[in-house]
């Protein structure tokens, strides 16, 4: 069984592929979105794009959007543009894939209008926001974190095993390296861990 890689830049990988802005590649799996740093003042053609792209059947979510403290962008703008994208995810019924800097709490208002799942991706944060966003019944997707992050391993470990996903991100790493430290941390085998994603997956694509 392969490994699935939920979230990355490496086209022809194994899992859903983060669609370039205006890129015309045609992945297996892809999302699209708009991301806050792409936020400028052609945002409108941006979105007419990502729209048009999230149409397609080998799309399999929306984002990664989301929103971030660190970009020179109107925070009202960028939530007002992640609103937008999630409307068009309850539309199409595919679920979101979130990029969030420093700015965890504000995206648990935004769980009142989606009517799809919410993954936050690359998640690296402490307990206290876990437990804040996994109450509010969002996912987290985990990255290379997971292996130099103690802490984040605890949070790990204490993750609702039908509630996480595994990614590469933009890191130049294996996804397998990933599977096999989240699956020491989880006490069980690769095999199994590769099952557990793969219902997950299904889960949150079915929208269940």
């Amino acid at each position: 069984m392969d490994f699935f890689d939920f979230h990355h830049h490496h086209l022809g990988q194994f899992g859903i592929y983060n669609l370039d802005l205006f890129s015309d590649d045609n992945p297996e799996f892809f999302s699209v979105g708009l991301h806050p740093k792409d936020i400028t003042n052609d945002f409108e053609s941006a979105l007419d794009w990502a729209k048009s792209r999230a149409q397609e059947p080998n799309c399999l979510a929306i984002g990664e959007c989301g929103l971030d403290a660190l970009v020179e962008v109107d925070s009202a703008l960028q939530e007002e543009l992640f609103t937008q994208q999630i409307l068009l995810a309850n539309k199409l019924q595919k679920p979101i894939i979130i990029h969030c800097v420093r700015r965890h709490q504000d995206l648990l208002k935004f769980q009142k209008i989606a009517k799809i799942p919410l993954i936050v991706h690359g998640f690296n944060k402490k307990e206290n926001i876990a437990t804040s966003l996994l109450n509010a019944r969002f996912y987290l997707s985990f990255g290379k974190s997971l292996l130099e992050n103690l802490s984040l391993q605890s949070v790990f470990k204490e993750c609702p095993d039908n509630r996480f996903f595994l990614e590469t991100d933009a890191a130049e790493i294996n996804i397998s390296d990933i599977y096999e430290n989240a699956s020491i941390i989880k006490a069980m085998s690769t095999r199994e861990m590769q099952h557990l994603i793969k219902q997950n997956l299904n889960l949150i694509l079915k929208n269940e």
